[in-house]
């Protein structure tokens, strides 16, 4: 009797648990689309429905950031003493900071600033302020960073700025400066503001501005006569480095000719290198000449990047050298240049030296780590053993408030919070529990945060979850069929997506393997996948089917992994044009891509499909060999011109 009761009352409250359920995502979604919208009213009483519930802080968080200009500081201290440690209370602090600063309370910004962790130049802005404020002349000189900045500068800094400029800390020369940057990096109309800051008989004529923007080529077809007036010539200046992005022989030719030589030396070596940093990422052999055209200009780090990038293609080991050695410290410990230094070192018949560069970066299971083991003699391997997190560690993961908030934020779709909570959760765990918080993401199919948290590990490691492969039945069947080695069609996912299903880019790219309504479109009617619709492209199985077949087509049209790779990320046009007129090693072609994220893609996807091919097959190729040569245009297939 007893049992038969049981079995009618637990149906219903299983309906109860799932309808209380249904309405606490209501809620804590209803509050969101609120503080979204910026209604206090309707957050209020959504956020009535949380009490207790696990996302009852954002709920807090939220109606505090509506009501920050009003609030009070009592009641932001009761927030931040109640979640003392945890992101929201560094989330709300950071607001808080603002606010202060807005209001210029100085005293109480310094009192705050202290256990906030987040860095923001808003928010250093206003540390400098709030340390001038109290005569402290140190914070001058250390807020010219913020001045160099080559993009626009947030509000706070403004008037950071004009104490800077009227205590003569911020010269006219420093103003150029600030312009030059701000125009480098095609900061137009922050550059507009920044002359504001010039005295005006120091401006420039905003129709050469406008010009240089827009026609630089017919702008220096007929320049100016006078060019005495610093303003006139830094708006050709501006013009020769705009030409130089779409035409970097034609911006040399103007440096050649008349215009050229009328210049400062000083100024036309500074287009010099401008112009043969263009041109060694346009690939084009009269980069290095003019490097040395440049004389003593001197060059940022970026532009060391290239004249070494430049000589690496030309094989000019003394001209690799001279690039890495003026480099900063930090930009000389990049895995890249350590490893190409090793390499110079061999090359110049110095190999105890080359060792010692290699054995400061091999052992780690990226990019150039890998070739520097192998360089070493070594072959790439996987740590073993595997760490197994238990249960009960598995368990206190689970426990963690942040991480219960970040899964419960995963699991409603909030993913950029989520994201944001989870890394503040791991940033400072040990291995132990970076393995049990990966292991928990596992499990609740959160695959970008396992793998990303599993990389964080120093000691103890799980490679099979640094390196997951869900869905595999799929990968493995679709690799198959259109004739693809499975690893490499996991490292492509594994670097696209982090084997989210529902991931979706800025560009519209959506699924697993990241694929834009056009070509996916495209795919479908060249090969006549049936049942295709712009509905399903994400759907796990359409979105690998169209995938694998378009990274078969962007494989077979460029005839090599790493041009595919490339075409994959950046376009097959671009991969087309990135081929080296001759025969190139792999690492070369790699190191030499002119888009910085293209690059990086490529290094991760090779580096991953290394590691794949290890822990799924046994199967160890080294990474160099595997990259082998990229044939030389006249030896590639290049028919690429009709994909998307």
């Amino acid at each position: 009797m007893i049992f038969r009761r049981f079995l009618t009352i637990a149906p219903a409250c299983a309906t109860l648990v799932a309808g209380a359920a249904l309405a606490n995502d209501e809620a804590v979604l209803g509050a969101y689309a609120a503080f979204r919208a910026g209604d206090p009213d309707r957050l209020a009483r959504h956020a009535a429905a949380l009490a207790g519930h696990v996302l009852e802080p954002w709920a807090g968080y939220w109606k505090l950031r509506l009501r920050i200009e009003d609030a009070k500081s009592a009641d932001v201290q009761r927030f931040l003493t109640r979640h003392q440690g945890t992101y929201l209370a560094d989330l709300l602090r950071g607001d808080w900071l603002r606010e202060l600063g807005r209001r210029g309370e100085w005293q109480a910004f310094e009192r705050e600033l202290g256990p906030l962790a987040q860095d923001d130049l808003e928010l250093s802005c206003y540390a400098w302020s709030a340390r001038l404020a109290r005569g402290d002349g140190d914070a001058a000189v250390e807020a010219r960073a913020a001045w160099l900045e080559p993009r626009e500068l947030p509000d706070s800094c403004g008037p950071l700025s004009d104490k800077l400029l009227r205590s003569g800390v911020i010269d006219i020369a420093q103003i150029w400066q600030r312009v030059r940057l701000l125009l480098d990096n095609g900061q137009v109309s922050a550059a507009r503001r920044a002359f504001a800051y010039l005295p005006s008989r120091e401006q420039p004529d905003e129709r050469l501005l406008t010009q240089a923007a827009v026609a630089p080529q017919k702008l220096l077809a007929q320049p100016p006569k006078n060019l005495d007036k610093r303003a006139t010539r830094e708006m050709l200046l501006f013009a020769v480095s705009r030409l130089a992005r779409s035409d970097a022989r034609a911006a040399a030719a103007v440096l050649e000719g008349a215009l050229g030589q009328q210049l400062p030396a000083q100024e036309r070596n500074y287009l010099w290198v401008r112009v043969a940093t263009q041109g060694a990422m346009e690939h084009l052999p009269e980069a290095l000449d003019w490097y040395a055209l440049a004389g003593d200009a001197p060059l940022a780090d970026e532009h060391l990047a290239w004249k070494a990038r430049a000589a690496l293609r030309a094989g000019q080991w003394q001209t690799v050298r001279e690039a890495i050695d003026p480099m900063s410290i930090l930009a000389r410990q990049d895995p890249a240049w350590t490893y190409w230094y090793g390499r110079l070192r061999a090359a110049q018949g110095d190999p105890d030296g080359a060792r010692a560069y290699y054995l400061r970066i091999a052992g780690q299971p990226y990019f150039y780590s890998l070739l520097a083991t192998e360089e070493l003699g070594g072959a790439v391997s996987i740590p073993l053993p595997f760490h197994v997190p238990t249960e009960e560690e598995v368990d206190a993961a689970r426990q963690h408030p942040e991480i219960a908030r970040a899964l419960e934020l995963f699991r409603l779709g909030l993913r950029a919070e989520a994201t944001k909570e989870w890394m503040f959760a791991v940033r400072s765990m040990e291995d132990r529990q970076l393995l049990a918080a990966a292991e928990l993401a596992r499990r609740g199919a959160v695959y970008d945060r396992a793998i990303g948290t599993a990389a964080r590990t120093e000691q103890l490691h799980d490679y099979r979850t640094r390196y997951l492969a869900p869905f595999r039945d799929v990968f493995s069947s679709y690799a198959g069929a259109n004739d693809l080695e499975e690893a490499w069609v996991l490292g492509v996912v594994r670097q696209e997506s982090r084997f989210i299903v529902d991931a979706r880019s800025g560009a519209g790219a959506s699924g697993l393997m990241q694929l834009l309504p056009g070509t996916a479109r495209w795919v479908a009617h060249k090969t006549g996948y049936r049942g295709y619709s712009a509905k399903r492209v994400a759907d796990v199985e359409t979105n690998v089917a169209l995938g694998t077949r378009y990274l078969k087509f962007v494989l077979d049209g460029t005839g090599h992994p790493l041009l595919a790779s490339a075409a994959y990320n950046a376009g097959p046009n671009r991969a087309r044009r990135w081929t080296p007129a001759h025969s190139m090693e792999g690492a070369v072609f790699v190191e030499s891509i002119p888009f910085n994220e293209t690059r990086e893609y490529v290094k991760r996807v090779m580096a991953s499909t290394v590691h794949y091919a290890l822990l799924l097959e046994g199967r160890s190729t080294s990474l160099k060999q595997r990259m082998g040569m990229v044939a030389g245009r006249s030896g590639a297939v290049l028919a690429v011109e009709e994909i998307p």
